[in-house]
């Protein structure tokens, strides 16, 4: 099997996860882990903003899509990538009702289409987070 690791290679790969909901939050981490990933959790956008702010090693940003207040997932989105422009970015979700049936790439277009125009290299979007370590792994061998 491919081992990821990040560009640092000392702390492996790093995941930070932004959610709302507790048991979401807990049910990424799991997956995560479980994939041999570091993850550090937090429940609102000003938290995960803070986290790459400070500069800790982040390789792939996960954000619930239904992550509300200040740094909503789209502005999270744009806020990390001004930062830190290489940083993988997985929106995911378990609200069916928000992705097409067949193609979530489509509705991640749909989301995004005024704030990512151009550069949608290194973002992807799951609907279901019984998919997000993987999602996650794909986002680590996309172009950043």
């Amino acid at each position: 099997m491919e081992r990821l690791t990040s560009p640092g290679g000392a702390y492996g790969v790093q995941v930070l996860i932004a959610g709302r909901q507790k048991h979401w939050r807990d049910e990424v981490t799991s997956q995560i882990r479980r994939a041999g990933f570091a993850a550090t959790t937090v429940d609102c956008g000003i938290d995960a903003m803070t986290v790459l702010a400070l500069g800790l090693p982040v390789d792939v940003l996960v954000t619930d899509v239904s992550l509300q207040g200040k740094l909503c997932c789209q502005k999270l989105a744009l806020e990390a990538r001004a930062l830190r422009p290489d940083l993988r970015i997985v929106f995911a979700s378990d609200l069916e009702s928000l992705a097409s049936e067949d193609d979530p790439t489509q509705w991640l277009e749909e989301l995004f289409d005024a704030q990512f125009p151009d550069d949608r290299d290194g973002l992807i979007a799951v609907r279901r987070i019984d998919n997000v370590a993987s999602t996650v792994r794909d986002a680590l061998r996309s172009p950043a």
